[in-house]
């Protein structure tokens, strides 16, 4: 792996975390960001966004050396072999957890073992408070390295057995040692807010990185997906689980911020946030692989958000469920010099009319998994749906976040959809039937707005919002709300254009019209385009997209948001939970259609 001014590739990436937390860790064995003690909090490690100031745990031989990895069959535990000179070595490393559960601080575990002959390796912790804008001070505990910020409210502990002996100096730790086949040495971080400071045993330590395999494994084997691409679709599930906020079960969109749509880019935003479109979007991919427990717990989160602000939907909220406020931009260098780096998202006061049609869609589909909602979910749910009969014909900032305020189709074809599913639930008995006459009345109106004015019949296509001959990929998704039929003149229409002029080449797609030189295409798009083709009925297209699309994910089988059209360079935040469970939405689909 070649770095670039210091920078690695986006693609180079692994992502370990526990739940609470998410590290991102490169193929030469820095790790480049991580942020303590929970995912929504400043960085300690961010070389990630700036390798002069951020900070990293390196861990790596000396020397050149080749590397390979993967991650331990159905987990998010990273092993890496490292072939250097001397010999060979494997590391394995976790953000541990004790019986499946958090543990109380957040702990990063890294083992080394000794494959064949001999590999001198060295490590160093390098610590970087607060976006590297904090003072770091390491102070001996009991001879155990402490790393604090100036301000008092981190600690980090630097553990080491069999590494070597760590030596302090100008705010890093560090060592090196010495393999030989059969060594097994071990390093690890324990970090909290404040407190006091847990000094873990070795055993227990090297002995949570493999009862961690057995957590993710027994949470992976609650899914009942029997379709293809199993390995893409576990993979992807347990990516999303990464962004799962526990205990609350907020779904983050990233783990990460400011990684830019563009290199040199000003589309750099922070994404630990959980967005409605985004969360529903993750339950609808757990419905599909059946891992209820998961859909239970985040879809009561989501109600518990949305209730923050009801009747009103906010396009996100922080993973506390709080309404987010901060909107701070940091100094620091960038991803290969893409600025801002920003620290917060101001995009929290938009009007995003798909948030209600998420919502519902995504309500619907609990309840047609079995489940039901007491009077007073139902009576909030309701509510929202008497809001909406009165904002959805108000232009918003689409499902793109966008500046112009303009009657875009898919927040029209969401508002349809939010009416649709309410009607449904409200026969179902889950959603009072106050006022049934109104919503059905509201849905016709959203349906002859958007066959009125947002279809092109020169071009026989949906289009990017009312009025206009412009495109929009998320119009794709208007497959599965049932507002038209998926094998139809129009939708077909609409995919045919889509393809023609969205094209970035090959699968790829382009979000909407003009952003050729603005960004990269856009790789949910392309899975969403697998599942229109599939509900199409057009399974042999699918499946051929789908084949075309598997190859473009990192080694590990990882997706970050967007993707550079020529080279395949990732781009954006990674990993990015829209694209994985967009592809676990399109295997369903085609899994569905095979099956009749």
């Amino acid at each position: 792996m070649d770095r670039v001014d210091g920078f690695a590739p986006i693609g180079a990436y692994a992502a370990i975390g526990d739940g609470r937390t998410v590290a991102l860790v490169a193929l030469d064995g820095s790790m480049d960001f991580l942020s303590l003690p929970d995912m929504h909090c400043p960085t300690v490690f961010a070389a990630l966004l700036d390798p002069e100031r951020g900070g990293r745990f390196a861990l790596a031989p000396e020397g050149e050396f080749e590397a390979e990895r993967g991650y331990l069959a159905r987990t998010n535990v990273l092993e890496t072999v490292y072939h250097a000179e001397g010999g060979s070595v494997r590391m394995t490393e976790a953000l541990t957890l004790q019986g499946g559960a958090l543990l109380p601080w957040v702990e990063v575990a890294r083992r080394v073992e000794g494959v064949e002959g001999s590999v001198r390796m060295r490590w160093s912790v390098e610590p970087r408070f607060d976006w590297g804008r904090g003072e770091t001070q390491i102070r001996l505990r009991r001879g155990t390295p402490v790393a604090e910020s100036g301000n008092g409210d981190a600690l980090v502990a630097i553990h080491a057995w069999d590494a070597g002996e760590p030596k302090v100096a100008d705010s890093n730790v560090g060592a090196a040692f010495e393999t030989s086949p059969g060594s097994r040495s071990l390093v690890a971080l324990t970090a909290l807010e404040t407190g006091p400071i847990p000094f873990p045993r070795r055993e227990d330590v090297d002995a949570r990185i493999d009862a961690t395999c057995g957590a993710w494994r027994r949470w992976l084997d609650g899914s009942t997906y029997d379709g293809p691409w199993r390995d893409a679709v576990a993979r992807s599930a347990l990516a999303l689980r990464l962004l799962v906020h526990t205990p609350e079960g907020a779904i983050a969109a990233a783990p990460t911020t400011s990684l830019p749509e563009r290199i040199g880019g000003d589309r750099n935003y922070d994404y630990r946030y959980a967005w409605v479109r985004d969360s529903a979007f993750t339950l609808d991919a757990l419905i599909a692989v059946g891992l209820r427990e998961q859909v239970h717990e985040s879809f009561a989160w989501l109600l518990r958000a949305v209730g923050e602000t009801e009747p009103e939907i906010r396009p996100f909220y922080a993973l506390d469920g709080t309404i987010p406020t901060r909107l701070d931009e940091l100094p620091l260098r960038g991803y290969r010099d893409s600025r801002p780096v920003r620290y917060g998202n101001a995009a929290g006061s938009q009007l995003q009319l798909g948030s209600w049609g998420d919502l519902l869609e995504t309500a619907d589909l609990y309840v047609r998994e079995g489940n039901a909602f007491d009077d007073e979910t139902g009576s909030r749910i309701a509510a929202t749906i008497d809001r909406l009969c009165v904002i959805w014909r108000d232009e918003d900032s689409g499902i793109w976040e966008l500046p112009d305020l303009r009657h875009y189709t898919i927040s029209k074809l969401a508002s349809w959809t939010a009416f649709d599913r309410a009607l449904r639930l409200v026969e179902e008995g889950q959603l009072p039937n106050d006022h049934v006459d109104r919503w059905r009345e509201e849905r016709e109106a959203v349906r002859e707005l958007v066959e009125a004015r947002c279809f092109s019949e020169e071009k026989g296509t949906y289009t990017f919002y009312a009025g206009s001959e412009e495109l929009d990929a998320a119009v794709l998704r208007a497959a599965r709300m049932g507002f038209t039929d998926p094998a139809g003149e129009r939708m077909t229409g609409t995919i045919a254009a889509i393809r023609d002029e969205l094209s970035a080449g090959g699968p790829l797609l382009y979000r909407y019209t003009g952003q050729q030189r603005e960004e990269g295409a856009f790789l949910a798009c392309s899975f969403w385009l697998v599942e229109a083709l599939a509900r199409a009925g057009r399974l042999d297209d699918a499946r051929a997209t789908m084949e075309e699309l598997l190859p473009l994910a990192n080694d590990l089988g990882l997706y970050s948001e967007e993707i550079d059209p020529e080279s395949h360079e990732l781009l954006g935040n990674f990993p990015q939970g829209l694209t994985h469970l967009s592809l676990v939405i399109a295997a369903a689909a085609v899994a569905s259609a095979d099956r009749g």
